[in-house]
C-alpha cells in the first residue's frame, strides 16, 4: 500500500475526489424537484460486488470491535486480504486490487480520507454515514418487538416531559433554542429514528417469514399445516400488539407536543412550533406504519389460512396437484360448456292460490284512564266483605270466595281469590283434608276447598 506504484494514485483519488453539493441538496429538502433535479446534476452511482459490500462490512466491524476513528492504507489492506482469502481464495495481486477497491468506494461516498496531506504521505480513511447504513442493513438484525418499543417509547415520554416543562418556563430566544428546540431536534429525532430503524427491520423480517411459510410448504405440503399455522398466529399477535401499543403512546406523546406547540404560539416561537409539529408528524407517521401493517397481515393471514383449507387439506398427497400442472404443461385446454335445458312441464291443473285475510282481533283498551276513587280503604272493605260472609254461615273456602266475587268485577276475580284466602286464615280456622277437592267458584276459576270453622270454636 505504500509502494510508490500505489501511494501516488491514491494520491490522485484525493486529489480528484469530487466536492459534495451538500449546499445545493439542504436548499431543495422542501422541494422534491429540485432535490431530484440536484441529484440528477451530480450524477451519483452505486455499483457493488459481494466483495465490494464484504469489504464494508469488515470495516465497519473491524472499527466497531477495535474502537478506531479512522484507517490506515496498511489497515485498510489487512482487512481486504482477509475478506479475499474468504470470497476469493484464488485471488492474485492483493495490493492492487485493494488499491482499485478503495478508488471505487472513495468514489462512491462509502469511504472517505480524513488526513488533508494529499500525496504527501500515507491517508487515513474512514467509512461514510451511507456505507455504515449499509452495514447495518447486513450486520444489525433489530426488528421492532413489544419490549424494545416500550423503552424507546418510554425514552421518549421522558425527554418530551423535560421539554414541556422547558416551553412553560422558557421567555427568550435563546432559551428556546437550548431547551426546546435542540432536544425536540435531535433527542426525539434521534428515538423517533430509532423507531422507524427497528419498522424496517420488521419489515424486512416479515417478508422473510413469508418466504419461509413458501419453503415450509414445498419441503412438506401437509405436514406443515401445523408449523404454518403456529407461525401466522405468533406474527399476528406480535403485530396486533405494537399495533394497541403505538396506538395508545402516540396519543400520549402528541399530546405532549401539542402542550409544547400551545406554548410555542403564546410565546410567537416560530421555529419551536414548526418543530414540534414535525415531530408530530413523524410520530403519526409511525402509528399510521402500524394500523397498515396490522391490516396487511391480516389480510396475508386471511389468505394463507383459506389456501391451507381449500388446497393443501383438500389434496394432502398432491395428487391434483400434480395432475393439473402435467396437462398444463402438456397444453390441455380447458372449457365450461353448458346444455339448454327445457323447463319441467307440470301436467296439472294450476289454481290461483286464495289469499288469505290476515288474522286480526279486536283492538281492546289495555289500560284505563284514571279516575278520581273517593272509597273507602280497599283492604279494609275486603276484610269486611270475608268477615260478612262468614257471619253468613259459609262453611268452605270456596263458599267465601264465591260470595266474595259476586260483588266485584268478573275480571278481578282471579286475583281477589288469593286475597280471600289470605284474609280467611285471618279471621277463621282452616282445616283440609289430606287429599282437598277442587271446587269451582265461577265458570272459569277452581279452588283447593277447605273447611273453615269460627277461630272461638272449640
Amino acid at each position: 500500500m505504500s509502494s510508490r506504484a500505489d501511494t501516488p494514485e491514491l494520491g490522485a483519488q484525493a486529489a480528484a475526489e469530487p466536492a459534495a453539493e451538500s449546499g445545493d441538496l439542504r436548499a431543495s429538502l422542501n422541494n422534491p424537484h429540485r432535490l431530484v433535479t440536484a441529484i440528477g446534476n451530480q450524477r451519483p452511482v452505486l455499483e457493488l460486488s459481494t466483495l465490494d459490500i464484504a469489504f464494508v462490512v469488515a470495516l465497519h466491524t473491524h472499527a466497531s470491535d477495535a474502537q478506531l476513528p479512522a484507517f490506515s492504507e496498511q489497515q485498510l489492506l489487512d482487512v481486504y486480504t482477509s475478506v479475499c482469502r474468504i470470497i476469493e481464495p484464488t485471488a492474485e495481486n492483493l495490493k492492487q486490487r485493494c488499491t482499485y477497491a478503495i478508488s471505487r468506494l472513495r468514489s462512491q461516498r462509502l469511504l472517505a480520507r480524513v488526513d488533508g496531506h494529499g500525496v504527501v504521505r500515507q491517508g487515513e480513511f474512514t467509512l461514510t454515514r451511507l456505507a455504515s447504513a449499509i452495514a447495518d442493513f447486513y450486520v444489525q438484525d433489530e426488528a421492532l418487538n413489544q419490549e424494545s418499543l416500550s423503552v424507546l417509547t418510554a425514552a421518549l415520554a421522558h425527554v418530551l416531559d423535560d421539554v414541556v416543562q422547558a416551553a412553560q418556563r422558557v421567555t427568550s430566544d435563546d432559551d428556546w433554542r437550548k431547551f426546546v428546540i435542540g432536544p425536540l431536534g435531535v433527542s426525539i429525532t434521534e428515538l423517533v429514528a430509532g423507531i422507524e430503524r427497528r419498522q424496517r427491520g420488521l419489515d424486512l423480517q416479515q417478508e422473510q417469514f413469508q418466504l419461509e411459510l413458501r419453503e415450509l410448504l414445498e419441503a412438506d405440503w401437509f405436514g406443515a399445516i401445523d408449523r404454518c399455522q403456529t407461525l401466522l398466529e405468533s406474527t399476528a399477535s406480535t403485530l396486533r400488539e405494537l399495533g394497541e401499543m403505538l396506538l395508545r403512546d402516540s396519543a400520549k406523546l402528541i399530546d405532549m407536543l401539542q402542550t409544547v406547540v400551545e406554548s410555542a404560539q403564546a410565546a410567537n416561537a416560530n421555529a419551536a412550533e414548526q418543530t414540534a409539529l414535525k415531530v408530530i408528524e413523524q410520530i403519526d407517521r409511525i402509528a399510521a406504519w402500524g394500523a397498515a401493517r396490522q391490516r396487511a397481515w391480516s389480510e396475508y393471514f386471511q389468505y394463507v389460512h383459506r389456501y391451507l383449507r381449500d388446497v393443501v387439506r383438500l389434496d394432502p398427497s398432491r395428487a391434483l396437484t400434480q395432475r393439473l400442472r402435467e396437462q398444463i404443461a402438456n397444453g390441455t385446454k380447458y372449457s365450461l360448456t353448458l346444455a339448454a335445458a327445457p323447463s319441467m312441464q307440470v301436467l296439472r291443473t294450476v289454481s290461483a292460490v286464495k289469499i288469505l285475510p290476515p288474522v286480526k282481533r279486536a283492538r281492546a283498551q289495555r289500560e284505563k284512564p284514571p279516575v278520581a276513587d273517593d272509597s273507602a280503604d280497599l283492604e279494609q272493605q275486603l276484610t269486611d266483605r270475608v268477615a260478612s260472609a262468614l257471619g253468613q254461615g259459609a262453611e268452605t273456602l270456596a263458599k267465601v270466595t264465591t260470595l266474595v266475587n259476586a260483588e266485584v268485577e268478573p275480571a278481578e276475580h282471579y286475583a281477589m281469590t288469593g286475597r280471600v284466602a289470605h284474609r280467611v286464615v285471618e279471621l277463621a280456622r282452616a282445616q283440609s283434608a289430606h287429599e282437598r277437592t277442587w271446587t269451582a267458584t265461577s265458570d272459569v276459576i277452581e279452588i283447593e276447598d277447605w273447611a273453615i270453622q269460627p277461630k272461638d270454636a272449640t
